[in-house]
């Protein structure tokens, strides 16, 4: 689970830097033609029982294919349309809200549920699962942000983007299989600890990024960040499973792997909306400095009709520039807007001088 957000941003960025985009969607028919082989080979031969199909939770089904789809939607639009100030998007959440309202309540209710949500009663699972879903957060916030840094501040295309979190997966190859050997002699939850300490540590690491931060700079936080996803996840599902019993347990995997999913679904719109809330508030502290030195350059003209005009226009701005550092409700429409303010006030600051 680690290894494959780490390794999936090389192998596509080699494919649509070389063969198009368009051949990232066939990366997985190699794997899944291995997978299916294996499962014919391996699984018992048993009768198709298709009576089963009426023991279904259908209703359960419905509500929670709606819910995570009304709510996928959610996090991967919102940042774009403002979130609830679109109707689409508020819409959306109230369907997603309801949808998975009912799923909850016909889970915990049924005879029979799809997911057995009361299995997150279990200390060790629940806390297990938290964990886990945080672990979904910061696992592919982390994949999110730093190809976006790389694509748009340095200019990398995707097959470079990808060359720099190689280090981020195949340090993982050497190190999974040698955890289970580790686990044996050490308590699984310092492992677990440890992991976490040093994937948290990793990104510390980026915390002073500038401008003259790139691939050579981001090399050795990956190998430790890479240290610290092949410590983290294993020991963590184990001490979260350690509890359920055999029957339970493709139930609780499945709530592991959906609530780890939903974490990184999370976690990646959130990490979105805050670098458009920045770019915001830094394209309106632009636009203010660039209005206080045109009034500055005002107050040291003769006192004309025109510049007089003007130094009022460029005092005045602080309340518009007031209202912008709250929040224009335009999201990623930042830049635009910023660079029709500096084009803007090029052209009065040309005109002021012909007017001198």
């Amino acid at each position: 689970m680690t290894f494959a957000p780490a390794i999936g941003p090389t192998i596509g960025g080699y494919l649509t830097e070389n063969y198009g985009w368009q051949t990232i969607f066939f990366v997985n028919v190699l794997p899944t033609m291995a997978m299916v082989s294996a499962l014919y080979l391996t699984l018992e031969r048993q009768p198709m029982q298709l009576s089963l199909l009426k023991e279904g939770d259908w209703a359960g089904i419905f509500t929670m294919a709606i819910g995570l789809s009304a709510l996928q939607t959610v996090l991967e639009e919102g940042n774009k349309d403002d979130w609830f100030s679109s109707p689409f998007i508020l819409r959306l959440g109230i369907v997603a809200l309801i949808s998975l309202s009912l799923f909850v309540w016909i889970e915990l209710t049924i005879a029979k549920p799809l997911i057995r949500l009361r299995l997150l009663m279990q200390r060790n699972f629940g806390f297990g699962t938290i964990a886990t879903t945080l672990l979904g957060f910061a696992l592919f916030g982390s994949v999110y942000i730093i190809p976006a840094y790389l694509g748009q501040a340095q200019h990398y295309n995707a097959e470079q983007i990808g060359a720099v979190l190689a280090w981020t997966g195949l340090p993982q190859l050497l190190l999974i299989p040698l955890v289970p050997r580790l686990m044996q002699r050490v308590d699984t939850r310092y492992i677990a600890i440890v992991g976490l300490l040093i994937f948290a540590y990793s990104c510390f690491m980026n915390t002073q990024m500038s401008l003259d931060y790139a691939g050579d700079q981001l090399w050795i936080p990956n190998i430790v960040r890479a240290v610290g996803q092949a410590l983290v996840l294993t020991p963590l599902t184990s001490v979260a499973t350690g509890g359920i019993a055999p029957q339970d347990a493709a139930a609780a995997s499945g709530i592991s792997n959906m609530l780890r999913n939903l974490g990184g679904a999370i976690g990646t719109a959130l990490l979105a909306t805050l670098i458009t809330k920045r770019e915001q508030f830094h394209c309106a502290v632009d636009r203010l400095l660039h209005k206080s030195r045109h009034a500055r350059s005002c107050r040291g003209t003769s006192a004309g009709h025109h510049s007089a005009r003007q130094c009022g226009e460029a005092t005045g701005a602080g309340a518009g520039i007031q209202r912008h550092v709250r929040g224009d409700r335009r999201g990623p429409g930042a830049r635009r807007r910023c660079g029709r303010f500096h084009a803007q006030g090029q052209g009065k600051r040309g005109r002021s001088a012909l007017n001198r």
